[in-house]
């Protein structure tokens, strides 16, 4: 590797493909898992001697750390070959190891799979979810595999290529194809990955017709009537802007008066968490589902948005929104090489949060066969009130307004203001919670009302 290939590399930062350690690992396991999870996935490249903010530390070799090496290589079975190079650079040594994708996969550490998911190295311990996840690898990682129909320059979207160079941040002082083989664009027989196809190419869906967002807004609260229907193509982030343009478009804005400074439009539901929806869907669907897309679904009540492909068969049910693994991790890489993801793992806590934080009621997620998330849209409360099929009094009836205006109103006000004694309050109080309408979140001092809206 040239000096410059090693400047290259050391700009793009940490991602899929490349891991950067300032010295050996104490724990020869440690570094050893880092190696075996490039194997399983992709393959990659791991530099010794940098540290995390990009600085050239540099690394005394000598034969014992040479000796030591090979022991680590050792602990992974099957045995594999990687290539070793030992880099001077301003009389500073780095150390560089290429880690190709295995044949033999899957490749263990101790008894553990270790593989790849974005920046990070995950461990797999469980054997069912071994075999789960590796029963059918080809089908899990649908964009590393060839994509042999795909021609290269003709097919290839040079324009965004280069818009995506400089989003990145990656340096363009080398050729193109220095930076498609940084990026593992490419398999060992030279064609370019399908993943590298759904991002980079002039026309994905003439090879994966599949690969569409569909978008529709329905009237009412079922898939009955049509009134607008649009289908987004090109590469994934054209379909992203596509889609996120089609809300905008279609969902009510609110305004908001800052000073004297002009008004501030916001989309009724926060535009974050349709961003942050939509690259999951687009990263972590099943591309092999042919008869299947990408949806977002607009009714009276709710935005639906579902991609093929429920829950990665390696994540237990219970790990849901603590743990992500995603089915494309090449295609989840370059989403997060243009600061389009945010931090691993937590997408699924942040919508709920930013759900929460507008008062709005919690996504439903769906998690079987297809991945759908339905947020709920906000709610007319006097359209509510008179579509509930419970039978209320006039007094529970005034006492959810007033409750609805400010959650946080003492028992006292609520008193004050539909003029009602404490112990009424109490029984009509203590009847909502019963019909399932009215919780209490947190103590009765600090506390806070909250209605349930039933759908």
């Amino acid at each position: 590797m040239k000096k410059e290939e090693l400047n290259l590399l050391i700009k793009q930062g940490e991602g899929y493909n490349l891991e950067l350690k300032k010295s050996l690992p104490s724990k020869a396991s440690e570094l050893a898992e880092e190696i075996c999870a490039f194997t399983n996935a992709a393959g990659g490249v791991l530099l010794i001697g940098i540290d995390d903010e990009g600085v050239i530390r540099g690394i005394n070799l000598d034969n014992n750390h040479r000796s030591r090496i090979q022991n680590i290589l050792n602990c992974i079975e099957p045995k594999i070959e990687l290539t070793i190079e030992e880099i001077s650079v301003d009389n500073k040594t780095v150390l560089c190891l290429h880690c190709p994708s295995g044949n033999e996969k899957p490749y263990t550490v101790s008894g553990s799979i270790i593989v790849r998911n974005g920046p990070n190295s995950e461990k797999i311990t469980s054997v069912q979810r071994m075999r789960d996840f590796f029963q059918n690898s080809d089908r899990i990682f649908f964009d590393e595999a060839r994509c042999e129909s795909f021609k290269y320059p003709e097919d290839f979207n040079q324009k965004f290529f280069r818009d995506f160079i400089r989003h990145s941040g990656i340096s363009d002082v080398l050729e193109d194809e220095t930076i498609i083989s940084n990026l593992q664009l490419k398999e060992k027989g030279g064609y370019f990955k399908n993943g590298a196809v759904l991002f980079f190419g002039k026309d994905p869906q003439k090879f994966f017709p599949q690969a569409i967002t569909r978008c529709l807004l329905f009237k009412g609260c079922n898939k009955t009537y049509i009134l607008d229907d649009k289908t987004f193509a090109g590469n994934l982030l054209e379909q992203y802007n596509g889609a996120l343009t089609y809300l905008r478009q279609k969902l009510n804005l609110n305004y908001i008066i800052q000073g004297a400074g002009p008004r501030k439009e916001v989309l009724e539901i926060p535009e974050d968490i349709f961003k942050e929806c939509l690259i999951n869907s687009l990263a972590h669907r099943d591309y092999y589902e042919k008869g299947a897309v990408t949806h977002v679904d607009i009714f009276d009540d709710r935005v639906d948005i579902t991609n093929p492909g429920g829950l990665v068969n390696s994540i237990a049910k219970e790990e849901f929104g603590s743990r992500s693994l995603s089915r494309n991790p090449l295609v989840f890489g370059l989403f997060l090489r243009m600061n389009m993801v945010e931090k691993i793992g937590s997408g699924i806590n942040r919508m709920i949060g930013g759900m929460r934080e507008a008062n709005l009621p919690d996504p439903k997620f769906g998690i079987h066969g297809f991945f759908s998330v339905s947020f709920f849209r906000p709610i007319n409360f006097e359209v509510w009130l008179s579509q509930l099929t419970l039978k209320l009094t006039t007094s529970q009836l005034n006492l959810l307004r007033e409750i609805h205006l400010n959650g946080q109103i003492s028992k006292k006000r609520l008193s004050e203001r539909i003029k009602l004694g404490k112990t009424a309050i109490d029984n009509n109080i203590s009847s909502l919670k019963q019909m399932g309408i009215l919780q209490r979140i947190g103590s009765d001092r600090s506390g806070s009302w909250k209605i349930i809206f039933n759908f």
